[in-house]
């Protein structure tokens, strides 16, 4: 059985409705809940909810939370998946390349355009697709969404295209 972690920043991918605010909102972990829609007979995902932030609001103190947890699950050389905001993605992963230079297991940084759950999201596409490639793909990191694989230091978020492009 493959072991997969997968840590949770926050983000889009991780937002609800509320009906207080009107808008969307980092509220309460749901990863879980849509891990247990997929059928996954052969791999054991273990999540673990880091922080629960909207990505612009992620802090240097932040990636070096992540830096550190990821750097404890390294030890055991088991591929590790990241929920993340989209919008500083990019900066998280190269972060995590600089700090993380001799890496013996993928990292991946998944999220969405639009929440888990909502019509359109296309937050479980890209969670899948990241439990998927985290067990083929080499050592490095990694930024998977909607059906590209894109090498940390190439990708940047397109605006315009809603989907991360190569650089």
């Amino acid at each position: 059985m493959q072991r997969i972690y997968l840590l949770s920043t926050g983000g889009t991918i991780e937002k609800v409705y509320s009906e207080q605010s009107g808008a969307v909102e980092n509220r309460a972990a749901k990863l879980d809940r849509y891990l247990h829609a997929l059928r996954l007979p052969d791999a054991e995902i273990r999540t673990i909810q880091l922080m629960n932030k909207d990505s612009l609001e992620i802090t240097d103190e932040d990636r070096a939370e992540v830096r550190d947890r990821v750097t404890e699950i390294l030890a055991e050389g088991t591929p590790i998946v990241i929920s993340h905001g989209t919008d500083t993605m990019v900066e998280t992963g190269r972060y995590l390349q600089k700090a993380l230079p001799d890496l013996h297991a993928p990292i991946i940084l998944t999220g969405a355009m639009t929440p888990l759950g909502f019509e359109g999201s296309d937050g479980l596409q890209n969670l899948t697709e990241s439990l998927f490639a985290a067990r083929l793909l080499a050592p490095g990191v990694y930024v998977v969404m909607h059906g590209q694989v894109i090498p940390v230091d190439r990708a940047r978020k397109d605006k315009d295209k809603a989907t991360f492009v190569w650089e």
